[in-house]
């Protein structure tokens, strides 16, 4: 028995030794960074850092400065000068931290320093535009700094923007919307909230609410844009305008003459389902054919974004032929698909666009620029970011594009593929501001001094 205790004793020793000279180690290769060494771990890049006033990045990132020679001058990424484009390869070789949805109710949960912070005071205005009041409908789920930033690149004091979001969102984004409305006077939370499911009719029924709430806004606007998450502005709030003008009552969407590989969205009985192994419903194609479209009415397709008129949007809502048609929409597959692009071929509606008409398609309308994967090199250049589900999120290297296309809005953008490329794009679209105000203004006191100019 001796023997057999002793045998236990000594073995039980060694391991307890053997474990705390292990944990020692540990802690000294630790201590002397020798892992970062042996296995050098990316760099990180913090995205507008210095506007988060949560612990997010405070506690965690303390350690992390973006260093100097991740300074992008903007105006060289515009140039396309090698030097600035390379930064902007090099920073997205980095892991890209961006403000996370509780850093953007911080940021906002007192308005007076967020707008300070932001600069809302500084944000300049004509006298064209204060007479030319623009509605937004941003339908969103996610990634509130970005519908931050979307927001504040679209910002005007005489505008009124509807924010739709996802009633399945998370909470922290949902505060995150709420603390953005509170902020502004002329920026609300829809009346009605809907669960969004992708390429359902739920999708459709967010932007008519928002569109309901606008109607009844005290704002007159004359022009209503619906934009998502990951879209943002090519041209200035004063381009917008001035473009806007241009249209005199007309509407601007895609609408074709739809493709048979998409005529089965709207022939065929639809059910939303859960999808298996995923975490999301889809509407998805029964056998069951269904009826034509009421009143006679043709489908078109095109885009589920838009610029409607104020009259377009009137009669939507006060007419039974709508009424119908979105009924029968209802089982169909991604309606905001076909719905507005079929509208607009109606008889006698405002702007309407002859059904014997050529096709709108989306390089005509210049409402939203979408970059697809089978197009490029062919109708544009190639994506430099990267892409999802065959849409390009764009790139730094083409910012210059991105302005001189002509669309007014493009779709996609992620600040955790590409940041620089929104930043430059901000700043270019407040300097145009500036400068088209400016020549506003010096063509303003010409025309009352007419000596002056001759």
């Amino acid at each position: 028995m001796k023997i057999s205790r002793c045998c236990i004793k000594y073995p039980l020793q060694q391991k307890v030794f053997i474990l705390f000279l292990a944990l020692w180690l540990f802690s000294l290769l630790k201590l002397l960074n020798v892992g970062r060494l042996l296995f050098p771990q990316r760099g990180i890049y913090l995205v507008e850092h210095f506007l988060s006033t949560s612990p997010f990045v405070r506690n965690r990132y303390t350690h992390v400065s973006n260093e100097i020679r991740y300074k992008v001058n903007c105006s060289g990424v515009y140039e396309q000068e090698p030097l600035e484009i390379g930064k902007t390869l090099e920073i997205r070789r980095r892991d890209i931290i961006d403000l996370d949805d509780d850093d953007v109710v911080a940021m906002t949960s007192n308005c007076d320093v967020y707008q300070l912070l932001r600069r809302y005071h500084q944000k300049l205005i004509s006298r064209e535009e204060k007479r030319f009041p623009i509605a937004y409908s941003l339908v969103v789920h996610k990634d509130a700094i970005m519908v931050e930033r979307l927001i504040h690149a679209i910002y005007n004091q005489h505008n009124i923007y509807c924010i739709h979001y996802d009633r399945k969102s998370p909470d922290t984004f949902k505060v995150a919307m709420n603390n953005l409305a509170k902020c502004f006077s002329n920026i609300f939370i829809a009346s009605k909230l809907e669960t969004v499911h992708y390429a359902h009719i739920s999708r459709l029924q967010a932007d008519l609410n928002c569109l309901s709430d606008l109607l009844k806004s005290s704002v007159q606007w004359k022009y209503v844009i619906n934009l998502c998450g990951q879209d943002f502005p090519l041209k200035s709030n004063f381009e917008l305008v001035s473009e806007l003008k241009k249209l005199n009552g007309a509407n601007m969407l895609e609408t074709v003459k739809p493709p048979k590989s998409k005529t089965e969205r709207f022939t065929y009985h639809h059910e939303l389902r859960q999808v298996p192994y995923e975490y999301v419903k889809l509407p998805v194609r029964t056998n069951i054919s269904k009826e034509a479209p009421p009143h006679n009415i043709e489908v078109f397709v095109g885009s589920a974004y838009f610029v409607l008129s104020r009259a377009f949007v009137r009669y939507v809502f006060n007419s039974s032929l709508v009424k119908d048609f979105f009924a029968w929409c209802e089982d169909t597959y991604s309606p905001d698909e076909h719905f507005w692009a079929t509208l607009i071929r109606v008889p006698g509606i405002p702007g309407e666009i002859s059904r014997s008409a050529q096709d709108v398609s989306d390089l005509q309308s210049k409402t939203r620029l979408v970059k697809w994967n089978y197009h490029e090199g062919l109708f544009y250049p190639s994506c430099t970011g990267s892409h999802r589900r065959s849409v390009c999120i764009y790139g730094a290297a083409e910012l210059r594009w991105l302005i001189k296309d002509g669309h007014w809005f493009a779709n996609k953008f992620d600040s955790k593929v590409d940041p620089v490329l929104i930043k430059c794009l901000a700043e270019k679209l407040e300097e145009q501001q500036r400068e088209w105000i400016n020549l506003s203004s010096e063509k303003l006191f010409m025309d009352k001094n007419p000596t002056i100019s001759s």
